[in-house]
């Protein structure tokens, strides 16, 4: 009876280890997106598994049961699966950049580890060599196959330094880019600080030859600062010579330490279609156009935003474009 209640209390964690499965033949057939966020049937099920999970754990009917390590490691995954704490910690939990693929990837397997514990003796599972996950975070890699991505960690920028969000705004640019010319790699130190630098650490390309501020005054400001500081990747032109550049921030433990910038050549203008979804990704710059559009006409017209010639839309103020577009 008393080994039936243990193997009662993994019932709604093998059935929240079912619904990943799910997931992961619906992502790797190509029915969901890749790197969809969790919700819908997938979140209601993690919800509930992960509510009946916590009220075992509170009532210490787990204890003898579940090692604490476990139950502590099963309780995290849950809390960044449901995005009841931000993407942006998880590296600082599990020293890997997190990703919603790799969230689910390793609750899937402190969910194997814990229905083990729960069903099995603790003994045979301390044996155990391999923990056998559902293979959703492969589905990562086509983030890094994206031209701006490759491009970043061509110049040096370590793989880890890319956050979820950072690639994801990447994928969304690459239709606007024609080409990289160049790139300038950046040491960024102390950027929160009284007083933080910026120092040069690898040139390639057109930047050889282009003179830096940075070799005579290393204090961090401007944008480069703002991208430290706010973690975003942000596309502008260069105050003194006009060029169009990406800067992308390098971050460790939720604190920039570098920053990439690629000089790029912008494709003239897009299809609407295409040019949405560039300006969706890009800190969802087409929504913010559309709204101050909206504040004297019915409604954004893609076809006269399309007009305009993609690094005025990607460079201007919301509120210059509007007025283009209303005039």
């Amino acid at each position: 009876e008393a080994a039936g209640a243990v193997d009662a209390q993994a019932r709604p964690l093998r059935m929240a280890h079912a619904a990943i499965e799910g997931e992961a033949q619906r992502r790797q057939s190509g029915t969901t997106g890749a790197d969809a966020p969790v919700d819908g049937p997938l979140y209601v099920d993690l919800r509930s598994a992960a509510g009946a999970f916590a009220d075992e754990l509170r009532s210490g009917r787990l204890n003898g049961h579940l090692e604490a390590s476990t139950a502590v490691r099963l309780s995290t995954h849950f809390r960044f699966a449901l995005g009841d704490v931000p993407l942006e910690s998880y590296q600082l939990e599990f020293g890997r950049v997190g990703t919603p693929a790799l969230v689910l990837d390793g609750l899937a397997a402190s969910l194997t580890v814990a229905i083990e514990e729960l069903t099995r003796p603790i003994d045979a599972i301390k044996h155990q060599a391999k923990t056998v996950t559902v293979g959703i975070s492969r589905t990562d890699e086509t983030l890094f196959e994206a031209r701006l991505a490759r491009e970043v960690l061509a110049s040096g920028a370590p793989r880890d330094s890319l956050s979820y969000r950072t690639l994801r705004v990447l994928v969304a640019l690459d239709p606007a880019v024609a080409e990289v010319v160049g790139f300038t790699r950046y040491r960024v130190d102390g950027p929160n600080g009284q007083v933080p630098t910026v120092a040069i650490v690898d040139r390639g390309g057109v930047s050889v030859g282009i003179p830096s501020r940075t070799d005579r005054d290393p204090t961090l400001r401007g944008t480069k600062h703002r991208v430290a500081v706010e973690r975003e990747v942000l596309v502008t032109r260069g105050a003194r010579d006009g060029r169009t550049i990406v800067l992308v921030p390098e971050v460790k433990d939720r604190e920039s330490v570098g920053i990439t910038l690629l000089h790029v050549v912008l494709r003239d203008r897009l299809s609407p279609d295409v040019l949405r979804g560039v300006l969706q990704g890009y800190d969802n710059r087409y929504g913010a156009v559309r709204d101050a559009v909206c504040e004297t006409e019915p409604d954004l017209s893609d076809d006269l935003l399309a007009e305009l010639r993609i690094v005025d839309l990607l460079t201007e103020p919301v509120q210059t474009i509007a007025d283009r577009l209303r005039g």
